[in-house]
């Protein structure tokens, strides 16, 4: 990300990393009437500038879901140095939401399109009393979890895979699927809009570990991939803790995932313990 830029008349394409406490609002995408931390960043933007691009997201997180690192783009005229714009949109936006990086970048990138990998986080707490300046943050599980079973059905899912049995119904395809039809007409079609009308997607690496923490413990899930579905990750914690506490062996992740079917895995775990944790892009972004 370049921390200098020629400004002037011209628009230039920013790029900023976002974190945000997801609890009050439903989800990134903006939404009539409704709090969303799209909607938020564009008002700010209006306040500050007087410009209302819409800032453009590396995934549309759901409501609830949280982001240590969510990556957002979208092109200014205004001459402004980034680190002014960055104090500027800390002090604008709620406090629920901060922008820890901004600047500009190549006029090409886009934070959804030009992204390579992402990795998310679910976190679970196990103890007899969650603390209540954690509970906002992770799913609480009462009942005992066998790390084994958890740590072997994970390994099943790396790779390339069609993860239907693990997708939900996305209510965005369609506008995405009039997209790519633009593109293609525009003669700028290109791999990620592609990629999102699949239900394959490859898996770097998935694990479970465990952490200690006061007044219990946190059963993390961190999982990397070229590209997620809807609810992908929230499915795929559900069905793997009906392994770990015993309702299905291991194995049956692969024989779930064959079924390419979402009525043959287990249920989707709750929002507040999804994390969008980093977005990847290729060296010169």
């Amino acid at each position: 990300m370049s921390e200098t830029a020629q400004f002037g008349s011209d628009l230039q394409t920013w790029k900023v990393i976002l974190s945000y406490d997801g609890t009050d609002f439903q989800g990134w995408q903006i939404q009539p009437g409704q709090p969303t931390i799209q909607g938020e960043l564009q008002a700010a933007l209006g306040r500050i500038t007087g410009e209302t691009p819409l800032p453009q997201g590396s995934g549309r997180t759901d409501a609830g879901v949280h982001a240590l690192a969510q990556v957002a783009s979208f092109a200014l005229r205004a001459p402004i140095p980034p680190g002014n714009l960055l104090r500027a949109l800390n002090r604008t936006l709620p406090l629920s939401i901060r922008i820890c990086e901004a600047g500009t970048v190549r006029s090409t990138f886009h934070a959804r399109h030009s992204a390579i990998a992402k990795t998310y986080e679910y976190r679970i707490f196990r103890g007899k009393i969650c603390p209540p300046f954690l509970t906002r943050y992770v799913h609480e599980c009462a009942w005992p979890l066998d790390l084994g079973a958890l740590e072997a059905s994970a390994k099943l899912v790396e790779g390339e895979h069609d993860f239907q049995s693990f997708a939900a119904s996305d209510p965005d395809l369609a506008e995405r699927r009039q997209q790519a039809i633009g593109n293609r007409q525009q003669g700028t079609e290109n791999g990620t809009v592609a990629l999102e009308e699949s239900t394959v997607r490859k898996i770097f690496s998935s694990q479970w570990e465990l952490r200690k923490n006061e007044g219990g413990e946190l059963v993390v899930y961190r999982v990397r991939g070229n590209g997620f579905l809807h609810h992908m990750v929230r499915n795929l914690v559900g069905t793997m803790l009906d392994v770990g506490r015993g309702h299905l062996a291991p194995e049956e992740i692969s024989r779930i995932l064959a079924q390419r079917s979402r009525s043959a895995a287990g249920p989707t775990a709750p929002a507040r313990g999804l994390f969008l944790h980093s977005v990847e892009y290729p060296p010169e972004d």
